[in-house]
């Protein structure tokens, strides 16, 4: 298993945690995401090595962007 995290830009609600999960959980292979208002931060787990691509993609479709 792999755990990979990032920090999620513009995020002000739980609506939109819920949306950048279920959007994460989408990528192949993830097998866990958590995400956390206060400090932006997302951690998601992997039964591979995360596709960094694959997720910021999906952290984009939900509306927010990854910070770096």
């Amino acid at each position: 298993m792999t755990t990979a995290t990032f920090t999620v830009v513009g995020m002000t609600c739980g609506h939109c945690v819920t949306s950048v999960t279920e959007e994460v959980s989408t990528v192949p292979g993830v097998t866990d995401v958590a995400v956390d208002l206060e400090s932006g931060g997302l951690t998601v787990t992997s039964d591979a090595p995360v596709d960094e691509t694959a997720v910021r993609a999906a952290v984009e479709e939900a509306g927010y962007s990854v910070a770096g």
